[in-house]
């Protein structure tokens, strides 16, 4: 794996210095009776009305000593072979806007693009499942998830989990759940704070409920050099740090056993417009930069995300070549290869059809680096080579064995040229291709059946949370 240039020990124990100076002096918000009173209970100090708890430098020291003990016994862990990304599927994106690529412009997410994505996931990976992968902007907020779980049951043969953002639509959606058949019918998510240091009540009280069904401890971290954090990389390293040790913290006063990790989507702006990236190159080397330190200076390991997110705005093999740089950048540094994309655009706010499907001609070429080599007399095909010999007579190309492993040995994407880009034209021939490959697959969705009773009595929790929750 590759190191981005972390500096000396010295200057390692410096940003920790500034991550425990921080901590000590400013701590953290936490709009949350019980993990207020956790904390004070596992020694920080606890301002209630304020909804404020800081942790003292001892208090800290002794926490990153017994975190760096547990990652001292689980170093030496053999290094494993490529482990390929799976194919991008329509699972729990939450995208909040859809591509109509017929008319070319994006719209809120809304019910009825939603049921089409689903009778495309349906078809295109029906045993891997349909999730929650676009925001229903027509329905009430907080019914939203459980609308959507409604309308995965009612449409895939295998429905994934619904997010649920607020922790009182969990029970409900468990309750529609049970009744629908479907075994993991919510998720309540990353946990993404309002940076820098707030645990908003919504996330404080969705983050407990995990912690105490056994979650891992930690954020999906999206901070935002220079508007949520300093600028430099350093003061970046600190501020993000400081953020991820406070929810481990937080998260071994709720439960003393509950595992440490995370997820780094750090950002960067253009000064010029505003606009925040989380793909561009000074995003990436933050990101990874601060993982690295972390790794470094307590062992806990969090991941640098992902390969979802891009700025490009325009379904297309640009947009999904930028995810691809940016995944096996990933995996260059922290050797963990993320997906190459989810269909998504725009940092994660535009779901395509046409994108996805490029972007799983991409993956099953990424998929290319995971092949056994497994030698045998058919495979290494040696009276084949023997008979070519140098040349000249005979050849490779017109070879009955080439024949014979020409499909299993080449990858053979479906709508990309293997020829290379040849300009606008060619480019606008993908788009329609995969359109025309979109409209082909749902044609051939088929709506499950059989489960008209389970769906009347989900409607009826769903009416019961439209008076108890709106």
């Amino acid at each position: 794996m590759l190191r981005v240039n972390l500096p000396r020990e010295a200057d390692i124990e410096r940003l920790g210095d500034g991550v425990c100076a921080l901590l000590e002096n400013v701590g953290a918000m936490f709009q949350n009776q019980e993990m207020l009173r956790a904390l004070e209970a596992f020694g920080a100090v606890v301002d209630h009305s304020a909804q404020l708890a800081r942790f003292p430098r001892p208090l800290v020291n002794e926490f990153l000593a017994a975190i760096r003990r547990q990652s001292a016994q689980r170093a030496g862990t053999p290094v494993s072979a490529f482990s390929p990304p799976g194919l991008p599927a329509l699972s729990t994106q939450i995208a909040q806007f859809s591509y109509d690529f017929d008319q070319q412009q994006r719209r809120p997410g809304n019910r009825g693009d939603f049921i089409e994505f689903v009778k495309l996931g349906d078809v295109l990976h029906s045993r891997a499942g349909v999730g929650h992968c676009l925001l229903l902007t027509d329905v009430p907020p907080m019914l939203e998830p459980l609308e959507a779980l409604l309308l995965l049951a009612e449409y895939a043969h295998h429905p994934g989990p619904a997010f649920a953002w607020n922790v009182r639509q969990a029970d409900y959606l468990s309750e529609m759940g049970h009744i629908l058949r479907v075994p993991d019918p919510l998720t309540l998510g990353a946990v993404c704070i309002a940076h820098p240091l707030r645990f908003d009540r919504e996330v404080a009280d969705r983050y407990v409920r995990m912690l105490r069904e056994g979650h891992a401890a930690g954020l999906c971290a999206m901070p935002v050099a220079g508007l949520t954090t300093p600028i430099t990389v350093e003061g970046f390293i600190v501020v993000a740090s400081a953020e991820l040790v406070a929810s481990w913290m937080v998260g071994r006063a709720l439960n003393p056993q509950v595992s440490l990790g995370g997820s780094m989507w750090a950002g960067t702006s253009d000064m010029r417009t505003g606009h925040v990236s989380f793909s561009a190159f000074d995003a990436l080397f933050y990101g990874l930069a601060a993982v690295q330190f972390l790794e470094q200076w307590c062992g806990v390991t969090v991941v640098v995300g992902g390969g979802e997110y891009c700025d490009a705005k325009w379904p297309g093999l640009y947009a999904a070549l930028e995810k691809a740089y940016k995944a096996m950048t990933i995996a260059a540094f922290t050797g963990q290869h993320p997906e190459v994309g989810q269909g998504m655009l725009d940092s994660g706010k535009v779901l395509s059809d046409v994108q996805l499907l490029v972007e799983r001609d991409l993956g099953l070429g990424v998929q290319q680096y995971a092949r056994e080599i497994a030698p045998d007399a058919e495979s290494i095909g040696l009276s084949t080579i023997l008979e070519i010999g140098i040349g000249g007579q005979a050849e490779y190309l017109r070879a009955e064995h080439t024949a014979h492993h020409l499909r299993r040995s080449l990858w053979l994407p479906k709508l990309l040229s293997r020829t290379g880009w040849s300009g606008f034209e060619e480019e606008a021939r993908l788009l329609r291709r995969a359109r025309e490959r979109a409209k082909s697959l749902v044609a051939q969705y088929r709506r499950p059946e059989g489960r008209e009773e389970q769906l009347s009595r989900a409607r009826a929790v769903l009416e019961r949370a439209r008076r108890e929750l709106v």
